[in-house]
């Protein structure tokens, strides 16, 4: 399971990444399910650094935050009918007026609130920086955000940082030297090849242990080693990709001839491991996210990679663990014996330097840019170092820095009334499946008890993380990016082994998203999403119920879509399903992939139905429970549905304030990648999807038969 966090998430927000290694940090896929995806879906966009010197660390005096995407009625196009198209009545002249900067990839409503975020948070990281007495966790934000700021510094340090891991590289002559590397690199927190970290056992979700999962692709996924692409834009991309590889190097002091030869090996090397690895739909699948084996076993099926002794020198002692795509492992311990070691120094040498490019001279981080974020994803520029530094933070010690945020960016009235909302929606939802009447009533009992089992989270942790033993300075830049690396990857094999802590965060306060993690059974929601356009403590009903209420639908249903449905009460991987309900179920979800499969996007291609049914079935059934709930607040608070409020009804407020959320413009390239790997739809078709399925809608609007936002009685899906 390895994957997003929640499903409403944007696509923009900083990205939960390990701060130095090629490809994100590892989470089980099938479980973590989120509102939006963050921009490096695919394991290959991390935080770029390197920046002009102007940028330098000067503490900020109160910050004033950018402005939320809240409803306003001057952003409605009334030239356009809400019944042919909701997103372009509510978004289209927004949309038009507000094109994606140049230094991002996405813009809509969830990256205002990220720049909101990342201001606050620049704040934070300032006033730490400028305090040399700081302590606690306010040392660790300023002692990376004060190294990360100092250009000249990091810039003069050239490739020195890492020249010990180049030159450990240089020194491998045999296929056991690369087995020792990559074990001694997974130590450090600095793993290649393959993803291995810690979660529930999909089987007894009360322990922890070990997962291994495909990795090591450095373009978003397999097809774009192995197919040409419409017109040819993968082979394109390939052929960039090999340039960018040869190019770096040359910056390392390859010589040219050399580089070119490394170059095109490394593209070799990846085409193998991809010819190995699943995709992204199969991914979505738990069954291709668990394989639990004895170490024993393991050992005997990797000879050349003995995973007893990678155990032991991550300070393991375990009977077994999950070697989650047994197929891509079997390659890979081919890998080791058959492919000259002189190939695999190639391989392992660009990823140490991608990797690490962020963190290094504007030479590396500025190569890395031009490929990963303007040639593949359309960003035309670099963010400034001030935001390249905060996504060193985040991704290094996050929790530290949102301590600090919680403490002043998040009102205690936010929390209780959003506590409020989470009860309501809750009711909603237990009377959705009480009244299913395509369901047996044993699957419904047990569908109820999850239902009751489910744990919500809301704005930060009640126990935040210890921090001691990491320690940071302000003498070097990537001296403190390592030390993390090295301090997050023992703290996360020390969960391996142990009981769950059910209080633990997987993501941060100050993160834009929202999550669903199947093994825990709980819906989480950070702080920095609680405002506009997803929550007002001063608006009305339906947009909060339209906002934030759709939202925390959509991470309880997430509960019963094509994944986490396969997960009981308890968090575990079992089958609560009588057969026939399951097959009905499947024959209604269907009918939603059809749906989106007939979704047009950019150039003629169309949205992955089967790939993005999760969010889909979130999505629908999310805003139906949410719909719910607002009439039973309105009439609680002795409120009609016909109420107006600047000439709109409560219905017509909620559902126009569901395509506020999901406002969004797309550089052209940014959208191709995602529509390949995102288990998100694109947004335009988010915000039409799942209210063209529902009455209330078209009752709400007076859409009539035959509208484009009125499904065909044989075409509309009904699921919860």
């Amino acid at each position: 399971m390895r994957g997003c966090c929640a499903d409403v998430a944007v696509q923009g927000t900083r990205p939960q990444e390990s701060p130095v290694s090629h490809a994100p940090a590892f989470k089980p896929q099938a479980l973590i399910l989120s509102l939006a995806v963050a921009a490096a879906l695919a394991g290959c966009q991390k935080p770029d650094a390197a920046a002009p010197a102007a940028d330098a660390a000067k503490p900020a005096v109160a910050p004033q935050l950018p402005p939320t995407a809240a409803f306003a009625l001057a952003d409605l196009d009334t030239s356009k009918n809400a019944c042919d198209d909701l997103s372009g009545f509510v978004n289209g002249k927004w949309l038009a007026a507000h094109p994606v900067p140049a230094d991002r990839t996405t813009w809509g409503s969830f990256e205002m609130l990220d720049e909101r975020s990342e201001a606050a948070s620049r704040h934070i990281a300032e006033t730490a920086a400028a305090d040399a007495q700081a302590a606690g966790v306010a040392k660790l934000v300023g002692d990376f955000y004060a190294t990360g700021m100092d250009a000249a510094a990091v810039n003069a340090a050239g490739l020195k940082p890492i020249q010990p891991i180049l030159e450990r590289i240089d020194a491998l002559k045999t296929p056991a030297d690369v087995a020792r590397y990559l074990r001694e690199e997974f130590a450090a927190g600095r793993g290649e090849v393959f993803s291995f970290g810690a979660e529930a056992d999909f089987k007894d979700s009360s322990q922890v242990i070990g997962y291994a999962f495909q990795d090591g692709l450095s373009l978003p996924e397999r097809a774009y080693y192995l197919e040409d692409g419409q017109d040819g834009n993968y082979k394109t991309i390939r052929e960039a990709y090999v340039a960018h590889v040869a190019r770096q190097l040359r910056n390392a002091g390859v010589a040219e001839a050399d580089a070119a030869r490394q170059a095109a090996d490394v593209l070799a090397f990846e085409t193998r491991l991809a010819k190995a690895s699943l995709s992204p739909i199969d991914l979505r699948n738990p069954e291709n996210q668990y394989h639990f084996v004895t170490l024993a076993d393991a050992d005997k099926a990797s000879p050349n990679f003995p995973w007893s002794q990678f155990m032991q020198a991550n300070g393991l002692q375990v009977e077994g663990f999950s070697l989650s795509q047994p197929q891509f492992f079997a390659e890979f311990d081919r890998m080791l014996a058959e492919v000259p070691v002189a190939q695999w120094q190639a391989y392992l040498r660009i990823h140490a330097i991608d990797g690490m490019a962020p963190y290094l001279a504007d030479t590396f981080a500025d190569e890395r840019f031009d490929f990963f974020g303007k040639t593949l994803r359309g960003q035309q520029e670099q963010k400034p170092r001030w935001k390249r530094v905060l996504d060193s933070v985040e991704g290094s010690v996050g929790e530290a820095l949102g301590q600090i945020y919680v403490q002043q960016y998040f009102p205690a009235e936010s929390k209780a009334a959003m506590e409020k909302l989470v009860d309501n929606l809750r009711v909603a939802l237990k009377l959705r499946l009480q009244q299913l009447d395509w369901m047996s009533e044993d699957t419904k009992a047990k569908a109820v008890a999850k239902w009751d089992s489910f744990m919500p989270k809301i704005g930060y942790p009640d126990k935040w993380r210890s921090w001691d033993g990491l320690a940071t300075s302000r003498t070097g830049y990537v001296d403190n990016v390592l030390a993390a690396a090295k301090f997050n990857h023992d703290w996360r094999m020390g969960k391996i082994g142990k009981p769950v802590d059910r209080t633990e965060w997987g993501m941060t306060p100050q993160t834009v998203n929202a999550y669903y993690n199947p093994l825990q059974n709980e819906i989480v929601f950070p702080a920095a999403i609680l405002q506009p356009p997803f929550f007002d403590p001063k608006a009305d009903p339906a947009l909060n119920y339209g906002g934030i209420g759709a939202v925390i639908g959509h991470e309880m249903l997430h509960g019963y879509d094509d994944q986490g449905s396969q997960f009981d009460a308890s968090g575990n991987f079992a089958n609560w399903w009588q057969d026939a309900d399951r097959k009905g179920f499947e024959a209604r979800t269907k009918k939603l992939v059809q749906q989106f499969d007939d979704y047009v996007s950019i150039d003629g291609i169309h949205v992955k139905g089967q790939l993005t049914l999760g969010e889909n079935i979130a999505d629908l059934g999310g805003l139906t429970v949410a719909y719910d709930a607002l009439q039973k607040a309105l009439a609680d608070a002795g409120m009609s549905p016909q109420e107006k409020t600047d000439g709109y009804t409560q219905d017509q407020r909620f559902f126009i304030n569901w395509a506020t959320v999901w406002r969004r413009n797309f550089k052209p390239e940014e959208l191709k990648v995602r529509l390949n790997t995102d288990p998100h739809a694109p947004a335009d078709f988010r915000a039409i999807g799942a209210p063209s399925n529902m009455p209330a809608f078209a009752a709400a609007f007076q859409c009539k038969a035959g509208d484009a936002m009125v499904r065909p009685d044989d075409k509309r899906v009904v699921i919860w």
